[in-house]
């Protein structure tokens, strides 16, 4: 379960390398606009605080994908597994407010959410086990 746990974590972190590259560097593209459902004038009023929002995202990620390098290649695993942790539980409970607070927004919330919470979920029970 904790190699399973881990390949979807690893893949939650590669989301979100996604979801930073679309916020802090396309941000107001047309793509990334249609993506995210803005306006010209929208994307270009909210730049600044979707890139720092984008950096927190890659940040997430790296912190994920380190804890699973180290998960699976290291006696550290315990190590590792506590960073995989302690960054899929952050992607779980943004992907949360997302869903508590915008009615609207529950599609991203589920497509940013449900890969971290899988892993999450794995890798508990694969380190009780």
């Amino acid at each position: 379960m904790i190699i399973t746990g881990a390949v979807l974590a690893a893949l939650a972190a590669l989301l979100h390398v996604l979801i930073f590259y679309l916020e802090s560097m396309t941000w107001t593209t047309p793509r990334a606009r249609a993506i995210f459902g803005l306006t010209e004038q929208e994307a270009d009023s909210t730049r600044e605080m979707a890139f720092n929002q984008g950096f927190y995202n890659l940040f997430l990620a790296v912190e994920v994908l380190v804890g699973v390098i180290v998960t699976v290649t290291t006696t550290a695993g315990g190590i590792g597994l506590a960073l995989t942790l302690a960054g899929t539980v952050s992607m779980s409970g943004a992907a949360a407010v997302l869903w508590l607070t915008s009615p609207d927004k529950r599609g991203a919330a589920l497509k940013q959410g449900l890969l971290p919470v899988a892993a999450v979920v794995l890798l508990a029970v694969g380190a009780a086990m």
